[in-house]
């Protein structure tokens, strides 16, 4: 155990109660997380702990402190910075540099990857020409994946966005639900909808819906195109069928770029039909120019909640094998 004081410049007491926020609650979500004991006095921060650990803590309340300068710290925007790359390498105990992180310039701020993994999913879209994110749910996967293509629109590498998803029944009969075609599949493409606005504003993206640059339709409208100059997400990929994942990646043509996603865990197919997104993973994997790039519990940026979940189901799902 070793303890290290930090002084927390300039010492503003505004910034300093958004930085240690509503009785403390930042600190003791600092502390929980990594594991340490944080006592202060105004600006002066006393870390307890374990070397890495108590490392970790001073670089991240350093960075939050800076922070406060310009946005009011919430506990998302805690949790977020303890996903940096940075924090753990720390933890682990490496010695390299880590490099600059990509950011990508939207209408409503920077966008940039939580973590080693994030970090290397967004240089290989920029890299590659096809790319597979597969990973838990609250990865980032779908998000980094739709702000790659709203940079790659906005730069004019591409013009157009084609976002896909297959309309696939969990539970509920597409039939039975009111309206055409376009509203019965609304609801599943209602995530990369959000994604948009996000990123580019309401307004914004339902004129380039109207205008064809923005294109958000089910997998089956795919079939028979060749989509040049195009970014273009198949989202939710675990619940394509192998012969519809292959129609799909025959579809990329000159200038595009393809990024496929999908949770292998959470397949919405009937039992007796195996998903797609696996079996391509078996025999995409030794093909050049095509990049891979793999998520788990510890990528989750979502509630805190959510990576426990994660965990708790990868234990169990181990568990069960092992038994078998």
């Amino acid at each position: 155990m070793i303890s290290e004081e930090i002084s927390l410049i300039p010492a503003d007491n505004a910034r300093l109660s958004n930085f240690c926020g509503h009785f403390d609650a930042h600190l003791r979500q600092i502390e929980h997380r990594l594991q340490v004991e944080i006592a202060n006095r105004g600006n002066l921060f006393k870390v307890t702990g374990l070397e890495n650990s108590v490392k970790a803590a001073c670089v991240v309340m350093q960075k939050l402190f800076e922070s406060t300068e310009k946005e009011e710290l919430t506990s998302e925007l805690i949790h977020l910075a303890m996903q940096d790359a940075t924090i753990d390498d720390l933890l682990d105990g490496s010695k390299e540099v880590v490099q600059q992180p990509i950011t990508i310039k939207t209408k409503y701020g920077l966008i940039r990857g939580r973590g080693t993994n994030q970090q290397d999913y967004l240089k290989k879209i920029v890299s590659h020409d096809i790319n597979f994110g597969v990973g838990p749910a609250g990865t980032g996967k779908t998000f980094l994946a739709v702000a790659c293509a709203v940079e790659a629109l906005q730069s004019e590498k591409v013009r157009k966005i084609i976002l896909v998803r297959p309309a696939v029944e969990a539970g509920e009969k597409l039939g039975f639900l009111p309206g055409d075609m376009a509203q019965k599949v609304d609801p599943y493409l209602r995530p990369l909808y959000d994604a948009l606005y996000d990123m580019l504003g309401l307004e914004r993206v339902e004129k380039m819906i109207d205008k064809g640059i923005i294109e958000v339709a089910p997998l089956a409208f795919m079939r028979g195109r060749t989509l040049n100059d195009a970014f273009i997400i198949l989202d939710e990929a675990q619940n394509t069928t192998i012969e519809q994942i292959k129609m799909f990646l025959t579809r990329v043509g000159f200038g595009s770029t393809a990024v496929v996603t999908g949770d292998v865990t959470q397949i919405d197919l009937p039992s007796e039909k195996m998903s797609g997104l696996r079996h391509v993973l078996d025999v995409l994997k030794e093909v050049e120019g095509i990049s891979f790039t793999f998520f788990n519990a510890r990528d989750v940026v979502r509630h805190p909640l959510v990576q426990r979940i994660v965990k708790a189901y990868e234990a169990y799902e181990l568990k069960a094998k092992t038994e078998q």
